[in-house]
């Protein structure tokens, strides 16, 4: 009798050799029945540089593969995209800097880089593939910063006049998700309220609202044209790195202003933040996995310390952390592995 009840007690408890783990790992089958998060190409966001002129595709400083592209040659990155059933495109532009000015102009010019991209992609192919735009004002100024800079000071209810005239233009061009990274205080709801005010109800808002004041972006604003130019740092708007909870305040307001989804930027370095964002709020959340993200994971690649496949291991980790999709210069790459 006391043997049968410790038999039992260990079957209860899941005690070797009664319980054993690798058989639902033996074969291919079992581990795809059994497996608890999966990634698709409908995932998956894939992020274009735009620069000025025809018949350009500019190689970027320590971005592997990835490329700024004129208006011309964008077809074949579209076609393939549409092809992978990838549902977006994000654009940011390379701003020349005779373009450039303290209050950010030419984000505001119809005719800038961004404007005529999303003229022409929503032209060509309609409604086939998303178009995101960034709405933040760091492309286009002379200092660098996502906002209006007086006296060393980002000026925020002064940011937010611009950014709401930037988000109109692009909805008034054929944006399809307006996504603001700047970080300002309450732009969220004014954007919203105006967009609906212009007949825009149906343009989303995907907020930047987890954005942290990180060392992995710098890639990328040698992309967009800004590297070099920032004047001190972003840390009086973007988050402190060493905080968590602060996180969840951001999305709540962003939320309750109107956010029909959440960013949460840079991406592996956060992934309790994504998880602690989807667990408390189950609505959208997007991760971003950032240049710097992608800069160390390809030229590890390319000095073959690490394999191609960990590109795969890396984007995985978005979704068990609970992102709903993943923005990655991979995108149009990593599908031969799903």
């Amino acid at each position: 009798m006391p043997h049968i009840k410790n038999l039992l007690r260990m079957i209860i408890t899941g005690k070797y050799p009664y319980l054993r783990m690798r058989r639902n790992r033996h074969s291919n089958w079992i581990r795809r029945l059994v497996e608890e998060h999966n990634l698709s190409s409908s995932d998956l966001i894939l992020p274009i540089f735009l620069v000025d002129g025809r018949n350009k595709k500019q190689e970027i400083f320590n971005m592997p593969d990835v490329y700024r592209f004129s208006i011309d040659k964008l077809d074949p990155i579209l076609n393939k995209a549409i092809k992978l059933k990838i549902p977006a495109v994000a654009l940011f532009p390379y701003t020349s800097k005779t373009l450039k000015d303290s209050k950010g102009s030419e984000a505001l010019n119809e005719n800038n880089l961004v404007c005529k991209a999303i003229r022409y992609i929503k032209k060509k192919y309609k409604n086939e593939i998303g178009i995101m735009c960034d709405v933040a004002l760091d492309p286009y100024t002379i200092h660098g910063h996502d906002g209006i800079l007086r006296n060393k000071k980002i000026l925020n209810d002064e940011t937010n006049k611009v950014l709401i005239k930037q988000s109109i233009l692009q909805a008034s061009m054929g944006c399809d998700i307006i996504a603001p990274s700047d970080m300002m205080d309450g732009r969220v709801g004014l954007i919203r309220k105006n967009l609906d005010k212009n007949n825009f109800e149906e343009v989303q808002i995907l907020s930047y609202a987890v954005k942290y004041a990180s060392s992995f972006y710098g890639p990328f604003r040698n992309a967009v044209g800004s590297k070099g130019l920032l004047k001190g740092d972003k840390k009086t708007y973007q988050m402190d790195y060493k905080n968590r909870n602060e996180a969840l305040r951001e999305v709540a307001i962003d939320i309750k202003e109107g956010a029909d989804m959440v960013m949460v930027k840079p991406g592996m370095p956060y992934l309790d933040i994504i998880s602690l964002v989807k667990s408390k709020f189950r609505t959208p959340v997007i991760a971003y996995q950032v240049s710097g993200e992608y800069s160390m994971l390809m030229n590890s690649i390319k000095r073959n310390i690490i394999d191609e496949k960990s590109i795969l291991e890396s984007l995985m980790s978005f979704k068990r952390a609970g992102a709903t999709a993943i923005v990655t210069y991979f995108a149009d790459r990593i599908v031969k592995y799903l």
